[in-house]
């Protein structure tokens, strides 16, 4: 019987996982079953391009796991349970199980509402491509006139914002932050983003948090009332909770606790790649939820299932977070470079150079999920035995 390997997710982290180890393991020994709720890769970092009303590239699953012998089924997973090495799925076809001898997590996150009311009933956000396509939708329906409000004062906010504003002029756009715009910039990279949202015309209200969200707008906590035709919410991200009801040892936020190979603590048969891993960087921070740790993390949880099922050496992949690469619209962005403590340096790349690079990051992002091991061969490496991989049986 073939050792079955299952992959929940087939976003950055888990397409990127499943193309890897088919590549590596020898298909008479293995079986790989990338389980996930569309038939598309989404490119998650252009939801906001989606959203303003941009239409990307068409990437069925079918063709980026092409000639790997990767088997895709269309789930939504709603349980995991490790001890008994089973997957719970949904289907158009009802609730089943799936049964794996090794699971790799890669479920992402979602938006984190915070505890904030009324987030769930009446906000927009763009965490997944059916809310970035709702959010268009509205937009359209909007037209050239109303309000679109944007909360959150991160990366993921001033991107949607710069988007929105440079795509769609007529529509009058603000920002709600309960902190700095561009805090976690330097000074070159900040004065540079707050042109940019000058020269959009987008209205800036720092240090203000958001009570509740209503159908009209939203409500500060000073009574404050923002009137909006559209209110995004993008402060930030959290991991779906399916891990923690699971059994696997979590953080308090959700994320699952690894070692350095990405391995569960708790359940040495779970990998875990992508924001749903907890994991300490080579600064000793825990790395930021971001497609740079979806990067590294599915490269170590990768080389890590291939080492201990065929008993080779696992190589320990770097854990470095190198900055912030931001796009402001379809010609402006800004890259801004952090030390080893994440912390922003002095310099920043801006303008149109910095979004020429993002994008082509993107594209090479993409890439690379159908060519994982470029300027390597394939090896086929055969599952080893149990005293090989130094494991007990059960």
């Amino acid at each position: 019987m073939k050792h079955r390997i299952v992959v929940l997710g087939a976003g950055y982290a888990g397409a990127f996982s499943a193309a890897f180890l088919a590549r590596q393991l020898h298909a008479d020994d293995f079986e790989i079953t990338v389980v996930n709720a569309e038939p598309d890769f989404v490119e998650r970092l252009r939801n906001h391009q989606l959203a303003a009303g941009q239409d990307l590239r068409h990437l069925p699953l079918t063709e980026v796991f092409a000639g790997t012998g990767i088997q895709l089924r269309l789930a939504r997973v709603i349980n995991v349970d490790p001890e008994h090495r089973t997957v719970e799925v949904a289907d158009g076809e009802g609730i089943g199980q799936m049964a794996y001898d090794t699971l790799v997590y890669a479920l992402g996150s979602t938006v984190a509402d915070h505890g904030v009311a009324g987030v769930a009933e009446h906000a927009f956000h763009v965490a997944a491509r059916p809310d970035a396509l709702r959010l268009r939708a509205r937009l359209d329906e909007l037209g050239e006139n109303g309000k679109v409000l944007v909360i959150g004062g991160h990366l993921t906010a001033i991107e949607a914002v710069t988007e929105l504003a440079e795509s769609r002029p007529g529509l009058r756009i603000s920002l709600v932050t309960r902190g700095e715009l561009g805090a976690s910039l330097g000074p070159k990279a900040r004065r540079h983003l707050l042109r940019t949202f000058e020269r959009l015309g987008i209205t800036v209200h720092e240090h203000t948090a958001i009570e509740r969200v209503e159908q009209s707008g939203a409500v500060a906590t000073d009574g404050t009332v923002f009137t909006s035709d559209a209110t995004v919410w993008a402060a930030g991200f959290a991991v779906h909770p399916i891990a923690a009801a699971s059994g696997l040892t979590v953080e308090p936020n959700g994320q699952i606790t690894v070692d350095q190979h990405m391995r569960s603590v708790s359940h040495p048969d779970v990998y875990v790649a992508g924001d749903s891993a907890y994991v300490i960087g080579d600064n000793g921070l825990p790395m930021l939820m971001s497609c740079a740790t979806a990067g590294t993390t599915s490269r170590q949880a990768a080389a890590a299932i291939v080492g201990h099922l065929t008993g080779r050496k696992i190589a320990i992949s770097a854990q470095a977070y190198h900055g912030n690469h931001i796009s402001l619209g379809r010609k402006d962005g800004l890259f801004q470079l952090v030390d080893g403590e994440a912390q922003p340096k002095s310099g920043a790349m801006t303008g149109g150079m910095a979004a020429r690079v993002k994008s082509a990051i993107l594209w090479g992002s993409v890439w690379g999920l159908t060519h994982p091991n470029f300027g390597r061969p394939d090896h086929k490496y055969r599952l080893a035995t149990t005293r090989e991989r130094g494991v007990v049986p059960a």
